[in-house]
């Protein structure tokens, strides 16, 4: 049995704790803040509550298999897990509007068809396909496993070209196109190229540089469904969380660790702010790996050759805009859980939140906003009132974004007038609101994407320092609830088996 500490309790560290309490080790966490869950958090305030990160879960699965590795008890008999059905509705900029159904191929073509007109469906079919063959030619490297040693092999995108007609229409191989030069190559109609690129904006990817493979995103999305818990996403960290305490895993809050402790070159614990030293076998670190070079004083964490912590293109280039509404009224029967209503001028919202080339950026006037309506009594003080949650991705606050003090407010007013395009009469019926700039509400990071040279991969979960290694979403395989209870297997993996471990058959 050997002592484990784990800095941090995101979602990433505690699905590695879990696993490694299970295993036998002696795990205890230690976190900054006053609580679990990292980016899934939730507002309360008089009687309504709020996600204010990840609004559904995709790939359900991992957790599943979370719970059925650490105990007795499946994850449903912990969770009151529905599918979103429809899986989203989109208004777009001229006034079209389609639902697309949860977890179905046929019904996401007939519906845009019937929406966008005949042919609209084939083609966004087709680009799903393309991207179920860049999906299966990276599932495995990108989310099951250690990140390789030669990760470079995943710097080729593995979208592939769109075979043409013609003497020179044969190839096959994978495309160098960024994701938004295939939208419109081939979807042509702007509404189908707002749909798209609209799946890597929620991720605060642009798509202007984003590898054509980020089209996996809808499609992870179409085939694996949409899924809400009961009492919000929170509902899904506090089961992790008491899966962890069962499991014998010691937490310990406003624990703010200011060093790793070295011995013989290997990582031998953790240091605290107050001054106590907790000694282990292994240190597992779920914070960004960018800041633990200030918390190791021994040498290099990662070598020339290795995928470096810190920015890549779109990685860290934006925020979320976070707006919590509570409402009088009573929420719709017919009601649409989630709504993306689409920017009047995407080019606009991209310079704005990326910038124009020239480093520029500046406001949207109507930017993409995402409307959360969940059917959930835990959300609301009784049936006579309704909350509602907006989010839209915004540039990040500071000299290179939105340096104006203002600017949340007034892009709340924005987004809430945005908003009536799914929620009719919504400002009528506010009766208060809380607005979270990307400070606090900030961008979870979103998953690896193979392409662009690797720059789009996170750190591995391996350091080079023997004993520590790196969890979360800012660690391979990357940002959102799925992905990161992915990264906590890998660790909890390496640590049992051994570092050649090359993942679960």
């Amino acid at each position: 049995m050997a002592r484990i500490a784990v800095i941090g309790a995101g979602m990433g560290a505690m699905a590695a704790a879990a696993r490694l309490a299970v295993a036998g080790h002696r795990v205890a966490v230690y976190e900054r803040g006053a609580t679990y869950g990292g980016a899934l958090r939730r507002y309360e305030r008089d009687g309504f509550a709020f996600d204010t990160g990840p609004g559904l879960l995709h790939l359900p699965a991992v957790y599943r298999d979370l719970f059925l590795k650490t105990g007795k008890e499946p994850l449903e008999s912990c969770v009151e897990l529905a599918q979103v059905d429809p899986a989203s509705r989109h208004v777009f900029a001229d006034g079209t509007a389609v639902s697309l159904p949860n977890a179905s191929r046929a019904g996401v073509l007939t519906a845009l068809d019937e929406a966008l007109g005949d042919g609209a469906g084939e083609r966004w079919s087709a680009l799903v396909n393309r991207a179920r063959e860049a999906w299966d030619a990276t599932r495995r490297p990108l989310l099951e496993e250690p990140l390789w040693q030669d990760w470079r092999v995943l710097g080729r995108d593995p979208y592939p070209a769109v075979r043409r007609r013609g003497l020179f229409g044969r190839g096959k191989g994978p495309t160098t196109a960024t994701l938004a030069e295939i939208a419109r190559r081939e979807l042509a109609d702007p509404r189908l190229v707002a749909l798209l690129e609209s799946h890597a904006l929620a991720y605060g990817f642009d798509p202007r540089s984003a590898p054509a493979s980020a089209a996996v995103l809808p499609y992870m999305e179409q085939t694996f469904g949409s899924w809400y818990p009961r009492g919000g996403m929170r509902a899904l960290a506090e089961a992790v969380y008491e899966r962890c305490r069962a499991r014998k895993v010691e937490f310990s809050f406003g624990a703010r660790v200011t060093r790793i402790v070295a011995k013989d070159g290997r990582a031998a614990g953790v240091e605290l702010a107050d001054g106590r030293v907790a000694e282990a076998e292994f240190v597992v670190a779920g914070i960004d790996p960018a800041r633990l070079p200030g918390l190791w004083e021994e040498g290099e964490l990662w070598g020339a050759d290795d995928v470096r912590p810190g920015p890549g293109p779109g990685a860290r280039a934006a925020g979320r805009l976070t707006v919590c509404l509570a409402l009088r009224g009573a929420r719709p029967a017919d009601a649409v859980h989630r709504t993306v209503v689409h920017a009047g001028d995407r080019a606009a919202e991209l310079a704005g939140v990326f910038g124009d080339g020239s480093g520029r950026r500046g406001p949207c006037a109507r930017p993409t906003v995402t409307v959360l309506r969940p059917d959930d009594p835990t959300t609301r003080p009784d049936d006579g009132h309704e909350a509602v949650t907006l989010t839209a991705t915004v540039a990040p606050p500071g000299p290179v974004g939105r340096g104006d003090g203002e600017a949340p407010a007034r892009d709340a007013d924005r987004m809430t007038e945005i908003a009536e395009a799914a929620v009719p009469g919504l400002r009528e019926r506010v009766l208060w609101r809380e607005v979270l700039p990307p400070a606090e509400g900030e961008l979870v990071p979103g998953p690896a994407l193979a392409g662009q040279d690797g720059r789009f991969l996170r750190p591995g979960n391996r350091t080079r320092i023997p004993g520590l290694y790196a969890v979360g979403g800012w660690s391979h395989p990357g940002g959102g609830p799925a992905h990161a209870g992915m990264s906590g297997a890998i660790v909890a993996g390496l640590i049992v088996n051994g570092d050649d471990w090359r993942g679960s058959t």
